[in-house]
């Protein structure tokens, strides 16, 4: 632990050596904010420490001090960059610093003044932030003078006795303040984002993207502006949500680049690097979103069990140049197969990043040369069972499991028989349009001591429209198959997987029982 005095924080600032790195959000404090740390220094009471990071390396963006432009510095002497304590270095260096003219235009928060009519023992502060206008030369007296000796003399050469003693005392106090300070002396980023991200871990989450936009920024390169266009460009395609999902595409990007889905992979990386070869990472996610669009029929994030599978696939399909990956027809039968069994599985529920990293290490040899690969080859040990003991309820892993499974077999209306619009159903992606096929009020009027499953298990349900639901609500199934619709409904009800005669029969258990196999035995033909 060491001790700035407030000389040493002007002093570093004016030369340079004191900056703020741009991965810092900015000045927020208001004036009275301001004033209320120069009562705290002013009375001794704690305000904190300060934390530094020194290195040799400057970082290609940085952060202005609050409405000052940074200094030059010395090049043979390394950064102070300020990790904690932005707010308080800042609040200093303005309201004493003297070499610096009030910017037009920007409101200047450091005009404090010490209050000579203040009540000294009073928990109110005894510094006020004023205009000019306001400002009452018999009773407020300018701090920003205190370590300018010129001006100093200046203020206090028409003061009675009395009140320049008051006045030498409060200088004498600020010019002996020590400001206790820290500093992780490193080269190495990595350590730099644990320990900013343990500061902020009460306060505010460590903003990863801002870090690396600071480490690999250059004039041709923003790393925000890239994702921000990415964003753009996946709004045609459904996916444009992934633009704002900064997690999921920095864990992206570092798998693309490093081949380990952890950030802090990433940050290791040289910047010029991340610059380079971010054309990969785009190609990969756009690769990506074409193959689950074309063999899953996935037409949004939310439609994903798991939003990880971009992780691996963009791995498999990043590739330098403007083009895409070509992949061959046993590579995308076994990326098939991995999708449904880890959906199914649940495979990203449990030992995420284990697994994560796994399916990456083995897409790579899937793309390389897929005989070696065992990609296909992950844990799936669920029957027809799962389709009788899970429970439909949007937004769960065995439902979307569910629902993109039944948009393979190009379901069609109950009622007019048309194909159903899977591009209008998973983009909408409401409860609306997914309803029960014994409806739970005929199931409800059954003796329920004779009913094996819940009304609202997964086999209940399929792709129906919430006007083809108001039409067969309420009624038996034998019922609303007579009345509502089409003579010859084999083709209707073969698409939604369900056997006519169980069906028509009013019989719950037998016709969940069945249609559980039919589903799994579906799901198969796909793993």
């Amino acid at each position: 632990m060491s001790d700035f005095s407030i000389r040493d924080i002007l002093n570093q600032v004016s030369k340079g050596n004191l900056r703020i790195p741009a991965f810092q959000r900015g000045f927020v404090w208001d004036s009275d904010s301001v004033a209320f740390l120069m009562d705290s220094i002013f009375k001794g009471y704690p305000f904190g420490t300060i934390q530094l990071w020194r290195t040799r390396e400057k970082l290609e963006t940085e952060k202005q001090f609050g409405p000052f432009q940074l200094f030059e510095r010395d090049e043979e002497y390394p950064i102070d960059y300020v990790l904690d304590g932005q707010q308080r270095v800042t609040s200093i260096f303005g309201v004493f610093q003297t070499e610096i003219d009030e910017i037009e235009g920007i409101e200047n928060p450091f005009k404090i003044y010490y209050d000579l009519e203040a009540d000294e023992n009073s928990q109110d502060s005894q510094f006020v932030p004023l205009k000019d206008e306001d400002v009452i030369p018999e009773r407020h007296f300018p701090l920003n003078c205190l370590f300018d000796t010129v001006k100093y003399r200046r203020a206090t050469s028409r003061l009675e006795e009395s009140i320049l003693e008051k006045i030498d005392s409060l200088q004498a106090v600020f010019k002996e303040v020590k400001i206790p300070y820290q500093t992780l002396e490193t080269d190495d980023k990595s350590k730099v984002a644990i320990v900013f991200e343990r500061i902020n871990r009460k306060g505010v989450p460590l903003d990863t993207l801002q870090l690396l936009t600071a480490w690999t920024w250059s004039e041709e390169f923003d790393l925000q502006d890239k994702f921000e266009e990415l964003q753009e460009e996946l709004k045609p395609y459904g996916f444009e949500e992934l633009g704002g999902n900064a997690d999921l595409l920095l864990r992206i990007s570092s798998a693309v680049l490093t081949h380990s889905a952890s950030s802090k992979n990433l940050i290791e990386l040289n910047g010029n690097t991340v610059r380079e070869r971010f054309q990969e990472v785009t190609n990969g996610i756009k690769g990506a979103i074409d193959f689950l669009k074309r063999n899953l029929k996935i037409e949004k994030i939310a439609n994903l069990p798991y939003e990880h599978f971009l992780i691996p696939l963009s791995v498999f399909f990043s590739n330098q140049g403007n083009h895409h990956f070509n992949y061959n027809d046993e590579q995308r039968k076994r990326l098939i197969s991995w999708f449904w069994k880890s959906s199914f599985g649940k495979r990203y529920s449990a030992g995420t990043n284990k697994n994560i990293q796994k399916d990456i290490e083995e897409i790579i040899k899937l793309k390389a040369d897929y005989t070696t690969s065992n990609l296909n080859n992950v844990a799936f040990n669920i029957n027809e069972h799962f389709f009788r003991t899970n429970d439909f309820t949007m937004g769960s892993v065995s439902t979307k499991s569910l629902i993109l499974l039944l948009a393979q077999n190009n379901p069609k209306s109950f009622i007019s028989g048309s194909l159903i619009t899977l591009s209008s159903v998973l983009k909408d992606y409401n409860r609306n349009e997914f309803h029960h096929i014994y409806p739970k009020a005929f199931v409800n009027s059954l003796e329920q001591d004779n009913i094996d499953y819940s009304v609202n298990c997964l086999a209940n349900f399929s792709i129906i429209s919430r006007a083809d639901n108001k039409k067969i609500d309420c009624k038996e199934p034998s019922q609303y198959r007579e009345q509502e619709m089409p003579d010859d409904s084999i083709d209707i009800l073969n698409s939604a997987l369900i056997d006519e005669q169980k069906l028509i029969d009013n019989n719950f258990n037998d016709f969940i029982d069945n249609r559980s196999i039919k589903l799994f035995e579906f799901l198969k033909t796909f793993i």
